[in-house]
């Protein structure tokens, strides 16, 4: 999920309804779509745009499902495509 148009290479624009946070407030999805570029491995699907949104939220568990494998040490996280 991100705040910030700009970061999606497509963009579908819709009112989808809401997102809750941990906190239990809630965030207007404004639409989907993907981030980065589909001639290379560096394509994120299904990227929801919501109102607000103050930092990119990432899902480690979605990205596992999609066949991504996840690194982490104690200093930062390595994310490889299939």
């Amino acid at each position: 999920m991100t705040g910030d148009p700009s970061k999606f290479s497509s963009l579908k624009l819709k009112n989808e309804g809401f997102v809750t946070y941990g906190d239990n407030n809630k965030g207007r999805i404004l639409g989907h779509g993907n981030i980065g570029n589909s001639s290379s491995s560096t394509l994120i699907e299904n990227v929801l745009l919501v109102e607000g949104l103050k930092h990119n939220l990432l899902s480690i568990s979605q990205l596992s499902d999609k066949g991504f494998k996840i690194e982490f040490d104690n200093t930062c996280c390595l994310i490889c495509d299939k």
